[in-house]
């Protein structure tokens, strides 16, 4: 009887220990994919954005800026060139891979009015590569983003 019950013991601790370890991966990789949220300044210090979570993608809007016009002037759809740049949602729907990167997501360039595809990579704790390109990443342009403390 003493051997069934210790069998049974070892069953649940052990059941519950996957349980546990399960809790923690998930929990780690949920704070490794939400690493870029929050607020961000481009490398010309012009423009600070906004990063932020929605439906398990990434998203990005203009929430200062100094550089170019104040609206969308150059925006290929005539309908939308009389909104404003502040508060646009420029980075669209991204997906965390799981290593650091963001990625199946697009860039939209308001002093050029054209959408890029783009990817987001981590590089240290307060600093990520944005990189906009046309067909495969290799031709394309990054920028580097600060995070804002």
């Amino acid at each position: 009887m003493k051997t069934k019950n210790l069998k049974t013991m070892s069953k649940k601790l052990f059941f519950m220990m996957f349980l546990l370890v399960g809790v923690a991966n998930t929990s780690q990789a949920q704070t490794k994919s939400d690493a870029i949220l929050g607020e961000w300044i481009n490398e010309k210090k012009d423009a600070k954005f906004q990063i932020f979570k929605k439906d398990n993608k990434y998203f990005g809007k203009v929430i200062w800026g100094t550089g170019g016009d104040a609206k969308d002037v150059k925006n290929p759809d005539a309908k939308l060139r009389d909104r404003e740049v502040i508060g646009l949602v420029i980075l669209n729907n991204f997906v965390f891979d799981g290593d650091d990167t963001w990625e199946d997501g697009t860039i939209y360039d308001p002093r050029e009015g054209k959408t890029y595809s783009c990817k987001i990579t981590q590089k240290g704790k307060d600093k990520i590569n944005v990189r906009g390109f046309v067909g495969i990443s290799m031709f394309g342009r990054t920028e580097v983003w600060t995070k804002i403390k």
